[in-house]
């Protein structure tokens, strides 16, 4: 027998040595192709499939079809991380092409008016590929798909570009397509192994999926954080597709899967009727699929509920998200359960279904504009019952963080005014520059009330991702809906607020350290070789109150003149938007300058531990917050390096989530490093590691959750109910404690994904941040775990010889949209040896 099998697999490989895939495997062959349009090989110099397409050729070849082809029109939105382009081509028939604004103008004006006019408007649909790098038969597919549109040539081809406009987007993540292409042609042999154990189906850390930063950019269309996520939002926005698609892979094992998702699962935001043409145009996708005779599913997984993902972003917006599930060969071939996987095949199920798509959206055209057309004019009759309702929102001591929520607002194209004077709403105080108001009658309400909602209560229990992202919450801003009457004028033009040294001084400069970017002043003051001081206690100087770690930098006996200071101090103060209050005396009401109650600080020397074992979303966030936000310089640490690397140039090290943590011999030399000194920074399950290895003794509560009444069919959805999968938690501050500087609130929201649930101290000064009794602010948790999380504490901190470790339970950098608890981050790294 395992003669045969191994006679079969011999004859297998060989048979996928030999064979190449040419355009007619994966192209319909009832039509003509011109033969002055290129094909893929014309330019990229193989067939598809043959090797996974690298970004710079996927781009020269878009190029070279939009010279050869009138139906195609190309755009550079912008640029990567790393310098790639972020192309657009939009593909309809030269006649659309020659009024394309027009038509872009007439389909912009039937979302705000009453008048759809259905019958001579084309359908817009956006067609984006390969938002995860290591998913890349979309990408691959949509060589295909652009030649197909370019070359066809029937009457079909030519009613569907005249019907429709298809904006298709090759590569919604260059960056990590091109890394995860050079890893599988590397490892690609020339008889092709479908082992998958063999080494091209594995790929070393962090792998493709993700950008330059690794984030996850399907996550990041409601937060907008990301250059990729910006370009494709100003698209959306100015077009607003009626069709959405976003082509994926999933487990090797899987077939394919297209949406409606699992109907439960979906937000209540999203209309019903939504769902419904979204099942209808599955129609078309099953057709197609059983034309060639693979195999599918839909309604079993997936959803439809956070709607920062490419497939719900849409839905809040009056458009039809449909997300594709491919199974991957992860490679070029590899087995499965269901026979030899090949690449050409994914590339071809990706050219079918976004085939099935285009012949849905003409054949639905009229259904899907009325639908969209109702959508906004339902938005606007929802709004005008709103009346004089606003959301208020703002910090009046941050208004980098108030900044920041209204650059998303701007990105989303949602309308907000400045406050005309101060005021106080819900004993919450609202400052003129930094606080706006966002009026709920307006069109794009439903995405308002989307990013403004708190949710405790839902429909199901399972989430396919998050259950609450509640932006004010996120940006720990004071948020409140208001009918005061108290609006300016309608922001225009959103602008920093100017920053700089108030006057010169002789003695010394202060500055609060509530401000978003305070880390990053106070890390150009030290590297410049300043000295620097932070406040332990309040104090008040010049008529003026400053609170728990104000920053003073003594104008005299540096290494700098007075006059060499202020200048520095100035310009810097702008660049990160800070207010600096020159002082002529160290006497005040409460601890004066020369205080010890004034702690000398030291410039952060950041190591951050990266490769196998850490989790690289988590780390990614972090060197994306240290590097583009601050300015600071990181060094990313791998652990497989760390037996050989000199410690003792870091007094920080940051250890993101961990579920191996370190081996014997890295544990025993990163605690003789915390012994002479160093501050270790961990996060969520690097706490367990801890523990275990009695780096840090962690009492943790046990929840001890068993299935009763369960049936082995629900077994799965009972184990996915006791699971957090993202939500915001109320917690109580002790704002006189170091990990606490710069909080102005007593209470601070916290995200949370994990079932970690630690005991507090006995010590109640050792718990400067803890839970709430009943902390859920937004989110789905089951009742045993929020009775284990009420009054737990999501930080322990603790000595070992001369340094220490600060351990959090939750992730304070989520995604790069949780602004509001960076700052424990920032505050654990400048205020280590106070904590």
């Amino acid at each position: 027998m395992q003669r045969i099998a191994l006679l079969l697999f011999i004859a297998t490989t060989t048979l996928f040595s030999q064979t190449q895939t040419d355009l007619s495997y994966y192209l319909p062959q009832d039509v003509q192709y011109n033969p002055n349009i290129p094909t893929p090989k014309s330019v990229i110099g193989h067939e598809v499939g043959k090797w996974h397409i690298t970004h710079d050729k996927l781009v020269q070849y878009m190029y070279a079809l939009a010279e050869a082809s009138e139906r195609i029109t190309i755009e550079d939105r912008g640029k990567t991380y790393e310098d790639r382009p972020l192309i657009l081509l939009t593909i309809t028939s030269p006649e659309n092409h020659q009024n394309i604004k027009a038509i872009q103008s007439a389909h912009i004006q039937a979302t705000e008016t009453n008048s759809s006019n259905l019958d001579n408007r084309p359908i817009i649909v956006y067609q984006g590929f390969s938002i995860h790098g290591n998913e890349p038969s979309g990408s691959n597919a949509a060589l295909v798909v652009a030649y197909y549109l370019a070359a066809a040539q029937d009457s079909k081809i030519d009613n569907l570009l005249k019907n429709t406009v298809i904006l298709l987007d090759p590569s919604m993540n260059p960056d990590g397509l091109q890394r995860f292409a050079y890893w599988a042609n590397t490892n690609k042999s020339i008889n092709l192994n479908p082992d998958p154990n063999d080494r091209e189906y594995s790929e070393i850390w962090p792998g493709g999926r993700t950008n330059h930063y690794w984030f996850d950019m399907n996550r990041d269309w409601l937060p907008v954080q990301l250059p990729e996520s910006r370009a494709r939002v100003k698209t959306f926005h100015n077009w607003l597709p009626n069709i959405l698609t976003d082509h994926h892979e999933m487990g090797t094992n899987s077939s394919f899967f297209f949406q409606p998702g699992i109907p439960s699962r979906t937000h209540p935001l999203t209309p019903k009727l939504n769902q419904e043409l979204t099942k209808k145009i599955a129609k078309y996708h099953a057709k197609a699929f059983d034309k060639i005779g693979s195999l599918y599913y839909s309604e079993e997984s997936f959803d439809d509920f956070y709607y920062g993902k490419g497939s719900t972003f849409p839905d809040i917006n009056g458009s039809i998200g449909i997300l594709f599930e491919q199974a991957s060969s992860r490679g070029h071939i590899q087995e499965s359960e269901n026979g030899i996987l090949t690449f050409p095949f994914t590339i071809r199920n990706q050219f079918t279904a976004a085939l099935s798509t285009l012949e849905a959206s003409n054949g639905m055209r009229k259904e899907i504009l009325e639908y969209q057309h109702n959508f906004f004019k339902n938005a606007r009759n929802e709004a005008s019952k709103e009346g004089n309702k606003a959301i208020v929102f703002g910090d009046e001591k941050d208004a980098a963080k108030t900044y920041h929520l209204a650059e998303i607002l701007k990105r989303h194209q949602i309308k907000f005014h400045d406050i005309k004077s101060d005021f106080s709403a819900d004993g919450k105080y609202y400052k003129k520059g930094y606080s706006y108001i966002v009026p709920k009658n307006q069109k794009n309400t439903r995405l308002i009330n989307a990013m403004f909602e708190k949710r405790t209560t839902f429909k199901d229990s399972l989430f396919y991702d998050v259950s609450a992202w509640t932006f004010p919450l996120a940006f720990n801003l004071d948020y409140t809906e208001t009918t005061t009457v108290n609006t300016g004028e309608e922001v225009k033009n959103l602008a920093h607020t100017i920053g700089g040294v108030i006057a010169k001084s002789n003695y010394a400069y202060l500055f609060e350290w509530n401000e978003y970017y305070a880390p990053k002043l106070l890390n150009q003051i030290l590297k410049k070789g300043l000295r620097a001081k932070v406040s332990m206690k309040n104090f008040r100087a010049n008529g003026k109150s400053y609170g728990y770690g104000t920053i003073m930098i003594p104008a005299k006996n540096q290494d700098m003149s007075v006059s060499e200071i202020y200048s520095f101090l100035n310009t810097a103060a702008q660049e990160s938007h800070i207010s600096v209050d020159a002082v002529s005396t160290g006497l005040n009401d409460g601890i004066d300058l020369g205080s010890r109650n004034f702690r000398a600080l030291e410039l952060p020397k950041i190591a951050l531990l990266v490769g196998d074992g850490i989790t690289s979303y988590d780390a990614g966030e972090i060197w994306h917050l240290l590097d583009t936000r601050y300015d600071i310089i990181t060094t990313k640490l791998d652990v497989k390096s760390l037996e050989r690397s000199d410690l003792s140039r870091y007094n920080t090290i940051v250890m993101a989530n961990s579920y191996s943590g370190l081996n014997d011999d890295n544990t025993k030399k990163l605690k003789s490093w915390i012994e002479d000194g160093g501050t270790l920074v961990a996060y969520r399950n690097a706490l367990s590691w801890l523990n275990s290895k009695k780096l840090m003794k962690i009492d943790f509560k046990k929840n001890t959750i068993t299935a009763e009444n369960i049936s082995y069919e629900k077994r799965g959805n009972f184990r996915g109910a006791q699971v957090i999968g993202g939500a915001i938690f109320k917690t109580r501050l002790d704002r006189s404690h170091p990990i606490n500087f710069g909080y102005k609130n007593n209470e601070l929201p916290m995200f949370r994904n994990t079932t970690l649930f630690v005991k507090p101290d006995k010590n109640s000064y050792n718990n400067p941040i803890q839970y709430t009794k009943n902390p859920l602010m937004s989110g789905y948790i089951s009742e045993k775990n929020l009775d284990s999380l009420s009054l737990s504490v999501p930080l322990k901190i603790s000595s070992i010889g001369r340094g220490n470790i600060i351990a959090f339970t939750d992730n304070t950098n989520f995604r790069g949209f949780w602004y509001g608890t960076n700052k424990l981050l920032m505050n654990a790294i400048f205020f280590r040896e106070e904590m």
